[in-house]
């Protein structure tokens, strides 16, 4: 949703603003990094030892993120939630 419109704040709290937008950033970077790590050992272990059926019981408790297989590569899919948006790794 966008609003047209002006508003007026103090430079303290537009930097604060601007700082807290960097952390966002950071954050969803090091959440991508981190899923496809753990794809990666997913993947890995998954070749090893047949889990397929704890994957399961996991993607049906999980409401965060769900464990899906493109081939032999595991791939974790973030669940959309409420305000998030959908990452796949």
């Amino acid at each position: 949703m966008s609003v047209k419109g002006t508003v007026t704040i103090t430079i303290e709290d537009y930097h604060a603003f601007l700082d807290a937008h960097q952390r966002n950033i950071e954050r969803h970077e090091a959440l991508k990094d981190t899923t496809r790590e753990l794809a990666v050992f997913l993947s890995y272990i998954s070749s090893r030892t047949e889990i397929q059926t704890h994957i399961e019981s996991f993607n049906m408790q999980s409401k965060t993120c769900k464990i899906v297989y493109e081939g032999n590569r595991a791939v974790i899919e973030l669940r959309k939630n409420k305000d998030e948006i959908n990452i796949k790794t």
